[in-house]
């Protein structure tokens, strides 16, 4: 049995229903889908998705990506996304192994496998790569721990080592070191963005982000919207409506409520934000959501909306 097909079963043999799956690994995740899904609301932190069966489609920005068995997808920073599998059905759902990313084990590989990058304009902070025989090999291993639970403490975190190392020395390496290099470019925007994060609910200035990121209010625009695909505050509004959402879902509030308790002082500027990202009104769209299976959770590295 290859690897890929080894994932496909030992993936779908631990994931008994549709839906994120934690495990017994520290950081890794399963996911699986038995249908395609309709676009739902996810923040990708600094993660590894290797699909094994099926396709997904994640929007960022006005930038989309798609990708399957052939092509992992690796998100560098926090990043408000649209995510829908695509291809999926019963007698093949989509399967994915989620790993998240360990600063620390990358911070010690880029010092032990260095390269001459150039620094200049920060990677987009979502990127599509080769998933090469050699990436599979490891990510079957890493999954079979699965059915070996005595030996996941001591050999895990050498397969996930070994995965980190396959993403350092592949045609996505260079985004890897950006990573982890204080001085990079994509790390200083990953540092605003952090801090955005904590802050989406109040009233922010360009300049105060551009300070926290060490860059000129130009410079860090533009350079924000290169690893994102989104400006500052369109960044922030996809957080605000993302959690608005939840909150009508999960906590009940009407509109008004949850519009003011992420930041809008208009209802209708709410609205408006809403249906443009969305596709329908506050209410509507929470009663829809509240009749179906659709429950806001946060998983391995993700705020993700599953059905």
């Amino acid at each position: 049995m290859d690897s890929l097909h080894k994932l496909v079963e030992i993936i779908g043999r631990h994931t008994p229903g549709d839906g994120i799956r934690s495990t017994a690994i520290p950081g890794v995740s399963l996911v699986r889908s038995c249908t395609p899904t309709a676009p739902m609301p996810v923040v990708y932190e600094p993660t590894l998705c290797l699909i094994v069966q099926g396709r997904k489609r994640v929007t960022a920005g006005a930038t989309t990506y798609v990708y399957d068995a052939a092509n992992y997808l690796i998100a560098s920073v926090d990043v408000p996304v649209m995510g829908s599998v695509i291809e999926a059905s019963e007698q093949e759902p989509y399967l994915c192994l989620v790993v998240d990313l360990d600063m620390p084990v990358l911070s010690d590989l880029v010092l032990r496998y260095p390269a001459d990058d150039k620094d200049g304009a920060p990677a987009a902070g979502i990127q599509l790569g080769e998933t090469t025989p050699e990436l599979l090999d490891a990510a079957a291993r890493l999954a079979g721990l699965l059915d070996a639970p005595g030996d996941i403490a001591e050999l895990a975190p050498l397969t996930v080592r070994e995965i980190l190392y396959r993403l350092l020395i592949g045609r996505g390496g260079a985004m890897v070191r950006q990573m982890v290099k204080a001085d990079s470019r994509l790390n200083q925007i990953a540092k605003a963005i952090v801090w955005l994060r904590n802050h989406y609910a109040e009233a922010c200035r360009i300049d105060d982000m551009a300070d926290i990121a060490g860059m000129s209010r130009s410079t860090f625009h533009a350079h924000f919207k290169a690893v994102t695909a989104m400006s500052p505050l369109e960044f922030r509004t996809h957080l605000r409506l993302q959690e608005a959402r939840r909150l009508m879902v999960a906590e009940a509030l009407d509109a008004a409520g949850a519009g003011y308790r992420v930041g809008y002082e208009s209802p209708s500027q709410f609205s408006r934000d809403y249906v443009r990202l969305f596709g329908l009104p506050p209410a509507r769209d929470a009663s829809r959501l509240r009749g179906s299976a659709w429950v806001p959770v946060r998983e391995s590295g993700a705020l993700a909306a599953q059905a």
